[in-house]
């Protein structure tokens, strides 16, 4: 995202008008909602990450 703002394809103008149009599609009660589901989302997808990447790391010691 950073480097499209860099380039110059998405500004502070358009970032407002896409807040805004999302304020007015969800309303200001069910955006803390969204973000709260977002943010789980996310940490679940850390979380299943880092577990794929604890099996490798036990088999490699295995193997030594």
């Amino acid at each position: 995202m950073n480097l499209l703002i860099i380039a110059g394809i998405i500004g502070p103008q358009e970032l407002i008008i896409v807040l805004v149009v999302v304020v007015l599609m969800f309303g200001g009660t069910k955006i803390p909602e969204l973000m709260k589901g977002l943010g789980k989302g996310i940490k679940e997808f850390k979380n299943a990450s880092k577990a794929e990447e604890e099996p490798k790391k036990d088999s490699e010691k295995l193997e030594k």
